[in-house]
């Protein structure tokens, strides 16, 4: 099959020199080497952000990073994108004109705009994934550009397609006006390669140690006052975001206890992960901390929100607690940091179910699965290979 990806704001290239710690250009990366690894042709359009890269970039992994002139070659806010969308549009329907692909798989709103027009008339399905949703970021206080809301409405109404990342992100679509029956829910993927419970492990210096996403972390910096011996490091972040964990560390005397260390490169991540007794990720589920962790062989005590409620099994790989619950997380986490053989049987269960449900190749099968209903043709050989 012949597929062509637009990631507007997210280049898939620095992902190959580790240099990126997870996101919209990770998932972009990992599931275009998937799909090529199984005999598909893949093509990434993404916004040229830099004067340095090639036009066209071949990259080990099998597939092709195309650079559009979209704005200036400088770094800008995905919400910023909407004054160059034409000459993106532009570029990809001539590309689409002179050579077709089977189907389109867009990434990101702006990328929905342009591909949906992009295709208009010449018979090319869009696939459309949103990663977030601007009346969601609207309620958790996120500014977001007027025309967004409206604008995803009319995407997911036009796509042949929508994948949602998780059960919650679909209700949200329904709400949304996007037909049920067009909604899939194909979770992202996990390098099993990379994050896998063998390997090393950094040190330590208290008796048990929390990570978690700096997304929700103040829950956890405020629940870590009334659990003992435990050192919480907290992973990513904006520099604001940090300025304010560092205060509520203080606020809540632990800050001697909590270290904020930004943004780790993937190659250092799994090491992290590894030193944890538990990831804790409490904020709005939309990360992939949570499988990350259960590759790795970690329990994972996560809010009810977002992705972790279809990936955590409650008692099983981890528990699910309240959001915006610190006492309620502090008496999840007491007893089980106390508890070694639940840590581990949690831990072993935890990458098993990764391992069977969360692979980049189950996912990219999953993903193939929605093209050819898009499509119409008959499902590859290499994605049913996957069932299972």
């Amino acid at each position: 099959m012949r597929i062509a990806v637009v990631s507007a704001h997210a280049s898939p290239l620095p992902v190959l020199a580790d240099a990126e710690e997870g996101g919209q250009d990770v998932h972009v990366a990992d599931l275009a080497a998937a799909l090529a690894a199984a005999g598909h042709d893949v093509v990434v359009h993404t916004r040229r952000d830099s004067v340095r890269p090639r036009d066209v970039v071949h990259t080990r992994r099998g597939y092709d990073v195309v650079h559009v002139t979209a704005g200036p070659p400088t770094p800008l806010h995905p919400d910023e994108l909407l004054p160059h969308l034409d000459d993106l549009t532009r570029f990809l329907r001539g590309q689409w004109q002179a050579d077709r692909p089977d189907v389109v798989h867009a990434h990101y709103w702006t990328s929905g705009v342009a591909s949906v027009l992009a295709a208009n008339g010449l018979g090319v399905p869009v696939v459309q994934t949103f990663h977030s949703l601007g009346a969601m970021e609207q309620v958790d206080g996120e500014a977001v550009p007027a025309a967004r809301v409206s604008t995803e409405r009319l995407i997911g109404r036009e796509a042949s397609r929508v994948v949602a990342g998780c059960t919650d992100e679909k209700a949200q679509l329904v709400r949304l006006g996007v037909p049920r029956a067009r909604i899939a829910v194909v979770p992202r993927g996990v390098d099993v390669e990379r994050f896998k419970p063998d390997g090393p492990r950094l040190n330590r210096q208290s008796a048990h140690r929390l990570v978690a996403p700096a997304d929700g972390a103040e829950d956890v910096i405020a629940a870590l006052r009334s659990v003992w011996d435990t050192e919480l490091v907290v992973v990513g972040g904006r520099a604001g975001d940090l300025r304010w964990l560092r205060e509520q560390a203080r606020v809540h005397e632990v800050g001697d206890r909590v270290r904020l260390v930004g943004r780790v490169p993937r190659v250092a991540l799994p090491a992290l992960l590894r030193s944890a007794d538990v990831v804790v990720c409490g904020g709005s589920g939309a990360s992939t901390a949570p499988q990350e962790a259960m590759a790795c062989g970690v329990p994972v005590v996560a809010a009810t929100v977002g992705a972790a409620t279809d990936t955590v099994v409650d008692g099983v790989t981890g528990m699910l607690v309240p959001p915006n619950d610190p006492k309620a997380l502090a008496r999840a986490l007491r007893p089980l940091l106390a508890d070694d053989a639940r840590r581990d049987a949690y831990g072993i269960a935890a990458a098993d179910r990764v391992e069977a449900r969360y692979s980049t190749a189950r996912i990219a099968a999953e993903t193939v699965r929605v093209y050819v209903q898009a499509t119409g043709m008959p499902e590859p050989v290499e994605a049913s290979a996957h069932e299972g």
